[in-house]
């Protein structure tokens, strides 16, 4: 398990440093929630589903291309990034961030 953790937090640190550019972050929270959107879609119309995981990488891609002039952190750790993306969008939509830091700095 340990192993995976410090895979995790490499691919993390990683991505973070992927992504530093606020337009292609804010791309990349929407393409999280389309992500989150298409999983739910699932249940209810298939076809929507395939728009949202289109728009995903339109975005994604998109941001890296345009405002990034990067490769996408799934390039380096295909796989655990989805995990490590999601992570990130929900320690900035919910202020988890916050939480995260006084919890360690108790440790």
């Amino acid at each position: 398990m340990s192993d995976f953790m410090s895979y995790y937090r490499e691919a993390k640190t990683h991505f973070i440093a992927s992504h530093q550019h606020p337009i292609n972050q804010k791309l990349h929270h929407l393409t999280n929630a389309l992500a989150i959107s298409a999983v739910i879609f699932l249940f209810i119309d298939w076809r929507w589903t395939l728009v949202c995981l289109v728009l995903t990488q339109v975005f994604a891609l998109g941001g890296h291309a345009v405002f990034e002039k990067n490769h996408p952190a799934f390039v380096k750790y295909p796989g655990i990034t989805i995990l490590a993306s999601l992570s990130w969008s929900f320690e900035h939509w919910f202020g988890f961030r916050e939480i995260f830091q006084r919890f360690n700095a108790h440790s």
